[in-house]
């Protein structure tokens, strides 16, 4: 099922963003410079006894700001003169999810885990490292696992991307995120809702030149997993086309073993050759 385009354009700030503007409260500065789209952009705020006003007079009151400065694991978003955290419970799967502010881009925490690599590198630079793994990219690729779509967004510079969600609520957190926007208006990305293991299943032999899968930890989507998902994924991918396959850090007990058996089922799949990539934690895999 297509997802409809939408466009989220309500203010989003975390505590990086709050942070400034109390350091020059603190100092008795009457200006500062902050963000109200999380990050993405900057613009320059005054700060009044009662509020703070930014400069396409968007205002926030201090005891709000104050609130989401004391939070370090939400991002907040503005509605209705108020803020709330974005999180959200799926009847689909029961599971939580929520955004979890960092320096530049949110990482989504989905039933306690965090979806991106957050220890000693920032989600945008983890995405680019798994992208990187793929380079040159062109044609058609699939992104099985959209999230908040950051790898698709960095592969559509250069290709045309399908890109699967499996879970609504995964992706409204997508639609509240400004960093995510760009999958709803980039006509390069065409969003599919549902589960990978089904859709992909829909797709002709040869459809795709490159496949980044990057799949919620193997507890949560064994499926995903598999020696019969691996198989379509080979199926349907074009000659010498080529997968990353995002596993974990290979250097952990659990990351080492769940590597072992991605390689011998993706060799049991018919790739003639999977190389590691201990920098983007997972595998690259040749057709």
């Amino acid at each position: 099922m297509s997802i409809p385009e939408t466009l989220s354009l309500l203010p989003v700030l975390s505590h990086f963003q709050t942070a400034p503007l109390f350091e020059a409260k603190k100092n008795c500065l009457a200006k500062a410079v902050s963000s109200i789209d999380c990050g993405v952009t900057q613009t320059e705020a005054t700060l009044l006894d009662d509020k703070v006003l930014f400069a396409n007079d968007a205002s926030f009151s201090w005891e709000i700001l104050n609130e989401i400065n004391a939070n370090k694991e939400n991002c907040f978003i503005f509605e209705s003169g108020g803020a709330k955290p974005i999180k959200g419970y799926s009847e689909k799967t029961g599971r939580s999810f929520s955004l979890y502010p960092t320096e530049s881009a949110p990482a989504m925490i989905t039933a306690g885990f965090p979806m991106h690599r957050i220890k000693n590198i920032l989600p945008l630079q983890a995405a680019k490292l798994m992208i990187e793994t793929l380079l040159p990219i062109n044609g058609q690729v699939l992104d099985t696992a959209t999230g908040l779509g950051y790898t698709s967004i960095i592969a559509s510079k250069s290709a045309s991307i399908k890109t699967i969600e499996f879970d609504p609520v995964a992706q409204e957190m997508a639609h509240q995120n400004p960093w995510s926007q760009e999958l709803f208006n980039n006509l390069n990305i065409d969003q599919l809702l549902g589960d990978s293991a089904e859709i992909i299943c829909e797709f002709d032999s040869g459809s795709f030149n490159c496949i980044m899968h990057d799949p919620p930890a193997v507890n949560l989507a064994g499926d995903l997993y598999s020696l019969d998902f691996y198989k379509q994924l080979h199926r349907v991918l074009t000659k010498n086309g080529k997968v990353f396959h995002y596993i974990g850090d290979p250097q952990t007990k659990s990351g080492a073993s769940t590597t072992k058996g991605v390689f011998r089922r993706l060799y049991d799949a018919g790739f003639r050759k999977v190389i590691l990539k201990p920098d983007a934690f997972g595998v690259l895999a040749l057709k």
